[in-house]
Parts: C-alpha cells; sequence; structure tokens
C-alpha cells in the first residue's frame, strides 16, 4: 500500500512539473511572439534580428493576387523593415492556439492593424541557450 501511494505521489509530482514547464514554455512562446509584433510595428529591425531565427522565412502563398509562393529569408525581411516597406503599424494581436512540442512551437494568430490584418501560422524554435525564435511566419492577409 506504501508503494502504491509513493508512485501515484512521484507520478503526480512529475505530471505537475511537465505541465509547469509546458506552461512556462508556452509564456515564453507568446512573449517571443509579442516582440515579434511590436518590434514590426516599430520597424525595429535590430529588434527582430533578436527573436528571428537565422533560418526565418516568410512563405507567402498566393498573397496580394499572386498566383505564386514567395519567401522572403531573414536578410531580406529585415531590410524590408529597414527601408520602412514593411512594418511600422500598430496592431492588436490575438492567439488562437498554441502549441509546444518540446523544443518546437506553433502558434496561429491574427494581427489586426490600420495598415492590414493578417492571420498567420507561425514556428518557432527553441535554441540551444533556451531562448525561442521563429523560423517561418505564413500570413494570410483578411
Amino acid at each position: 500500500m506504501k508503494q502504491t501511494l509513493f508512485l501515484l505521489l512521484m507520478g503526480l509530482f512529475a505530471l505537475s512539473t511537465l505541465h509547469a514547464q509546458k506552461s512556462e514554455n508556452e509564456k515564453a512562446v507568446k512573449q517571443t511572439i509579442k516582440d515579434f509584433a511590436a518590434f514590426g510595428d516599430q520597424q525595429d529591425a535590430d529588434g527582430l534580428n533578436q527573436v528571428l531565427d537565422e533560418t526565418y522565412r516568410v512563405v507567402m502563398n498566393q498573397l496580394f493576387g499572386s498566383k505564386e509562393v514567395f519567401t522572403v529569408n531573414k536578410q531580406g525581411y529585415l531590410e524590408k523593415i529597414r527601408a520602412k516597406e514593411w512594418g511600422g503599424d500598430k496592431r492588436s494581436l490575438t492567439f488562437h492556439n498554441v502549441h509546444v512540442n518540446g523544443k518546437s512551437a506553433s502558434a496561429e494568430v491574427t494581427m489586426k492593424g490600420t495598415k492590414m490584418s493578417m492571420r498567420s501560422f507561425l514556428t518557432l524554435i527553441q535554441d540551444a541557450e533556451g531562448t525561442w525564435k521563429l523560423v517561418a511566419d505564413i500570413p494570410t492577409v483578411l
């Protein structure tokens, strides 16, 4: 009986620890996305550089009347921000869902602004230092 109770308590402790870790990771993922949106709104390329992984890509599937899929890598994205071609809006951010799977995460968010609104699928990774960074943004213009 004591052994069963001990094993049950150990299992509950392990589950609560995993839940707490998942909750902390979800908070960190959301904060990274909030930072991404704020840096974009402020056209802060240096700030964006900190939240984007080196492999970051924007994948634009048939946007703005195109029949093609276009990708923009991190450097191209930061150039558009620096040139003030992209960003510079004040957007509200709504999280529809966030999924954390180990050191990877995905989120579906809506960013509503005065210039443009979009719903995006975002993919993030946790780097070796434990920092969450965006690796992909697949937006749909609303």
